[in-house]
């Protein structure tokens, strides 16, 4: 094995493509070793070319996340190639748009098992290593739909609430060990990745696409570096996903209508140049390396004054604050006249 004790070890898993590559990119530049985890070997060979690239040592292990043992197995091999790991980052997903009652019970259970228990099988994987140290970070990849969900996505969006509750739980269980181990958990909003290309669709007009406003990935993968090394419980990246944490609590109602209403439209393209990029990998892995970006490039946002501001806690809060204000006052209307 090399000697790799100058650098820090993190696993990604889904670090074949999307927010997962791009997140790989942002450590690999920073320094860090990076093990790359995910189904398909020619998007695992692509991703590792280019963390190399970018001047880091890396090595990938083929695995589905759906499988413990699988997972477990990659991260064993990682180890014995790069060195103890000290942190790991839950980024694989999949989903399925359609309504629950056209998915199938075992869409609906792939989605469940690669979405929810993939992030349950890598933390009980990392944690096996992580605690015997009393050393290391895991971060999990939420989403804007685990602070409101939407529809044509509940199984996704259930996966999402179950990767936060589960966080939560984990957190608490680890400040009753006394462990030095943190777990946190970072929510992206509507992003540019080829994860839409890759979900299933059902759809009857359209093919999936991200809600705007629309986010390049590098933001997410900010977020993600931020988690991990400043030990951020969560992460809320955008005010996009804190807005709809904040309407949903102040208004659950307004956003359910709004969501059935306009929800469905928001998350179909009519686009050619999109479908021609369709690739679903629900059950099977892409044959061919998808990397970072998805093809709504030309609506993405590069910068987020609220990701800016959380990189300074005091004016994040108070920034959340007056968003909290602004959405208070939006909800009550116009003074009334007497």
């Amino acid at each position: 094995m090399a000697d790799t004790s100058s650098r820090p070890v993190i696993v990604i898993t889904g670090g074949s493509s999307g927010i997962g590559l791009c997140a790989a990119l942002r450590f690999a530049r920073e320094g860090w070793s990076v093990g790359l985890i995910a189904r398909g070997e020619p998007a695992l060979q692509s991703a590792l070319e280019q963390v190399r690239a970018a001047g880091a040592l890396g090595c990938y292990a083929v695995a589905d996340v759906a499988s413990p043992a699988a997972l477990e197995q990659a991260a064993a091999e990682i180890e014995s190639k790069l060195g103890p790991i000290r942190a790991w980052v839950n980024g694989a997903g999949i989903s399925v748009y359609a309504s629950f009652i056209d998915m199938t019970e075992e869409e609906y259970a792939r989605v469940t098992a690669v979405t929810y228990l993939g992030q349950v099988h890598g933390t009980r994987s990392a944690l096996k290593r992580m605690r015997q140290r009393n050393q290391g970070n895991i971060v999990n990849v939420g989403s804007a739909v685990a602070m409101r969900a939407m529809p044509l996505q509940s199984a996704y969006c259930a996966a999402k609430y179950a990767v936060a509750g589960f966080t939560e739980a984990i957190r608490s269980e680890l400040i009753h060990e006394n462990s030095a181990v943190q777990i946190g958990i970072v929510h992206p909003p509507s992003t540019n990745t080829p994860f839409f290309n890759h979900a299933l669709s059902k759809l009857k007009e359209g093919v999936p696409r991200p809600p705007p406003p629309v986010y390049q990935p590098e933001i997410v993968a900010d977020a993600i570096y931020l988690a991990v090394t400043t030990g951020r419980r969560e992460v809320k990246v955008t005010g996009e996903t804190v807005a709809f944490a904040i309407a949903n609590t102040l208004a659950p109602g307004l956003v359910d209508w709004a969501a059935g209403k306009f929800g469905p439209a928001m998350q179909a393209s009519h686009k050619e140049e999109v479908r021609a990029e369709r690739d679903e990998s629900l059950f099977e892995p892409s044959s061919r390396p998808s990397g970072t970006h998805g093809p709504f490039g030309s609506e993405s946002l590069r910068f987020s004054p609220q990701m800016a501001l959380n990189k300074v806690p005091t004016l994040g809060l108070m920034m959340v604050g007056l968003t909290a204000v602004g959405m208070l006052a939006f909800l009550a209307g116009p003074p009334r006249r007497h």
